[in-house]
């Protein structure tokens, strides 16, 4: 137990002595770094098997995305007709084109079910950045002015809002012919921003009222200042977790409007899954594999938001 009755001199001239004799000193203990929000949700992230595997799975699906010819070299679009006419899958044949088999029209279903990932994840992901940029905005503008400019926009976040999420958009891509993916993107944004809006206003209004909003201000901050610089970092969270899960959900939204005739011209899982139902009774393999991509897809997203939103919420720990 040290001595509390030396004086400082006596305490130096004691160090010195121990310093002069080769002994080592005790080093003053260090405080400990206090993590920060994301600091605790990283930590709680990496011991969380659900956020593991949903990584690794959308790990994956990017990959194929960016990169589908290192999985197959078959052309998604093209088929011998007389060759390849409902060709059952060889599924010894692991990766090659055979391996699930063919289409009506010749094609192979694993080159379709591969090249298919490109234009759903990218719809979801396009979805999700313009509905989190739109949405952010709206609702940071209507929680921190408050008023007036609080209930327009908030009249018209319930006006979009009541209409039917799926029926909008295709009412909306009905005046299209050529549906690309920046036309399906901009359906959906539409459509799909008024979550996000809501949930940025709740968390705008509780954190303007924090001491250091106020202690901007009384030192003359400019209001894009303090709304981007010290707000918006301290409402992020809640957006990210509803953004993730959302995404998921517009994938399967993509799937479904192309089920219906009204989604992509092009390859898409939704696209597939609409041609395997009408030879389902003889070639259940082209419905069947898009069907298990798009649930393994939607549910990683999914799982991946889950883990976000038990790691960023202390009521969940």
């Amino acid at each position: 137990m040290p001595d509390v009755t030396k004086t400082v001199p006596e305490a130096a001239a004691e160090d010195a002595a121990v310093a002069a004799a080769g002994g080592a000193l005790p080093e003053p203990s260090k405080p400990e770094k206090t993590r920060s929000l994301w600091g605790d949700a990283w930590q709680d992230l990496r011991r969380s098997w659900i956020f593991l595997v949903s990584a690794a799975l959308i790990l994956l699906l990017l990959t194929i995305t960016f990169f589908p010819g290192w999985f197959t070299g078959a052309n998604p679009t093209s088929g011998d007709l007389a060759k390849h006419f409902l060709q059952k899958p060889k599924l010894g044949n692991f990766f090659s084109a055979d391996w699930l088999g063919y289409d009506q029209q010749g094609r192979s279903v694993y080159a379709r079910v591969i090249y298919g990932a490109r234009a759903s994840i990218a719809v979801g992901f396009g979805t999700t950045v313009a509905v989190t940029v739109v949405g952010g905005l709206v609702g940071m503008i209507a929680g921190y002015f408050g008023g007036i400019v609080d209930s327009i926009l908030s009249r018209l976040t319930d006006v979009f809002f009541g209409i039917p999420f799926l029926l909008g958009t295709m009412v909306f891509l009905t005046s299209f012919q050529n549906r690309t993916t920046w036309v399906v993107i901009g359906a959906l944004s539409f459509f799909g921003w008024t979550q996000i809006a809501r949930v940025m206003r709740g968390a705008v209004i509780t954190t303007k009222q924090a001491d250091y909003v106020h202690a901007a201000k009384a030192l003359g901050a400019s209001t894009p200042r303090i709304m981007f610089r010290h707000i918006l970092p301290n409402t992020l969270a809640p957006v990210i977790v509803v953004a993730t899960i959302s995404l998921g959900i517009y994938i399967s939204a993509e799937a479904t409007l192309s089920y219906l005739g009204l989604g992509l011209n092009g390859v898409s899982w939704g696209n597939d899954i609409s041609d395997g139902g009408n030879q389902i009774r003889v070639a259940q393999w082209i419905m069947l594999y898009p069907s298990i991509m798009l649930i393994v897809t939607v549910l990683a997203f999914i799982m991946l938001g889950e883990a976000v939103r038990n790691a960023l919420d202390p009521k969940m720990r």
